[in-house]
């Protein structure tokens, strides 16, 4: 599919706005429009694809807005200024560039979905109509549970916007968000195909339900979570690798249930989080987070990869996303939901509400996360050991934040890690909303600030 992407964008990218709100940037009638373009199944199905697209821009920068505002990763010994120290400190000022970028990228991604949408009837074929709908209520509804988990209350957009559609640009409750996450995704798992029968990287059921799962953990919804994670772990297109190193090496391999792609050596499909992740110095693994890892786990080869530096000190990088050259031009895909989550959320979801748990389900999925990584099984489970859990097996991966949000202990464990660290991190439990980007207050009075941002 990524070359297929690749094409379409190319066509696609003379009418695409650069995000929803963008709607005062009119084209010339001479030009190719939406209006225009969109008469037939092909043409429909380049916007789909734009979608996919849409996500690389987003992806490409969610690892400082999560694995760095958790204790999981910093800088570089420290050493870097600017906006990234302001992620690293959890101190992230409303001008921040990056933020406003991941606000606009959703939102773009949200754009790309509803244009699909509303063009759904120029599609002859009834399948084709019913997958482009799946497909789009899918990214539509990924897009707005990554910014509702970022950014708290956000506007919740269904349709393509224009300036007079005043009430799109309020802030809408949490709990209607999710209601609206909630119905895309069960639209999506109803229209969307198994992984055998659609082209490999798109949307499928599985990446439908294993959201959906994730949202409903997020809701407290556990009895609806493990109904799907249930189905999930049965699911013959999916399990775990034998090797933990080939889930990140080995692309589109049977562990990935939904995952962002990208292009080697290519100005326009290409990803610089490797080489940022390395030769930049971001998103290094923290020594506590280091600390946690037993020498004799089989996860410890990738997760933290030595780098002499050429000489140098030396420091240890995120393994799992190794460049295979030093370019800024790289084509490690990004994982979004892997079979590996659904053991560990499958675990969470029986456990629910208690601290601990003998279910045998739940330790039989535990226990296969501890078994490829060649570490002792457990015959109770609590919750302190799942996070645990979960924190190694998926460190860099863009969870651990929103991992210690859902099990409540959030303000606790950054409290206690704020006080290890350098001077200029003082944690506050305001600051585990991001500030809404002063670029949209601006344009857009109606959105209020986040509590603790001026």
């Amino acid at each position: 599919m990524k070359k297929y992407i690749l094409n379409t964008i190319l066509i696609l990218t003379i009418f695409c706005f650069n995000s929803c709100e963008d709607f005062l940037n009119l084209s010339p009638v001479s030009e190719l429009t939406t209006a225009s373009f969109y008469n037939n199944d092909n043409e429909v199905e380049g916007g789909v694809l734009a979608i996919y697209d849409a996500m690389q821009n987003y992806v490409s920068v969610e690892w400082a807005l999560t694995e760095m505002r958790s204790d999981n990763t910093n800088t570089r010994a420290h050493r870097s200024e600017g906006e990234w120290r302001e992620f690293e400190t959890m101190n992230v000022q409303t001008i921040n560039a990056t933020v406003s970028d991941y606000w606009i990228n959703n939102y773009n991604a949200i754009f790309r979905a509803n244009t699909v949408l509303e063009n759904l009837g120029n599609v002859s074929s009834a399948y084709l109509k019913t997958q482009f709908e799946g497909e789009a209520k899918f990214a539509r509804a990924l897009s707005h549970f990554n910014l509702v988990r970022a950014f708290g209350d956000v506007p919740v957009v269904d349709k393509i916007i224009n300036y007079n559609d005043e009430d799109y640009f309020l802030r809408d409750p949490q709990s209607e968000v999710y209601s609206f996450i909630e119905s895309d995704l069960l639209t999506a798992i109803d229209n969307l195909p198994g992984r055998s029968d659609i082209e490999e990287g798109r949307a499928t059921i599985g990446a439908a339900k294993a959201i959906l799962a994730k949202v409903y953990l997020t809701m407290k919804e556990h009895s609806k979570a493990k109904t799907l994670l249930d189905d999930l772990i049965l699911d013959v297109d999916y399990g775990l690798l034998t090797n933990f190193n080939d889930v990140f090496y080995q692309e589109l391999n049977k562990e990935i249930i939904f995952g962002v792609q990208f292009i080697p050596d290519d100005s326009k499909d290409s990803q610089k989080f490797s080489y940022q992740f390395t030769n930049s110095g971001l998103n290094y693994p923290t020594e506590d987070l280091m600390s946690i890892v037993d020498t004799s786990d089989l996860r410890e080869p990738t997760l933290f990869f030595w780098n002499d530096l050429s000489g140098a000190t030396g420091d240890f990088e995120p393994g799992k996303f190794q460049p295979e050259t030093r370019s800024q031009l790289q084509g490690n895909d990004w994982i979004v939901i892997r079979f590996a989550d659904v053991l560990l959320m499958h675990a969470e979801a029986i456990m629910a509400d208690a601290g601990s748990t003998t279910d045998q389900s739940a330790l039989d999925s535990f226990n296969k996360i501890r078994i490829r990584a060649g570490m002792g099984t457990v015959t109770t489970l609590t919750k302190d050991l799942l996070l645990t859990e979960r924190r190694i097996e998926l460190c860099h991966e863009n969870h651990r934040l929103y991992d210690l949000i859902r099990f409540g202990v959030a303000e606790t464990v950054m409290s206690a890690f704020s006080l290890t660290q350098e001077p200029g991190f003082e944690f506050k439990s305001t600051a585990l909303l991001l500030p809404i980007p002063m670029r949209e207050i601006n344009i857009y009075p109606q959105l209020e600030q986040n509590s603790g941002y001026n």
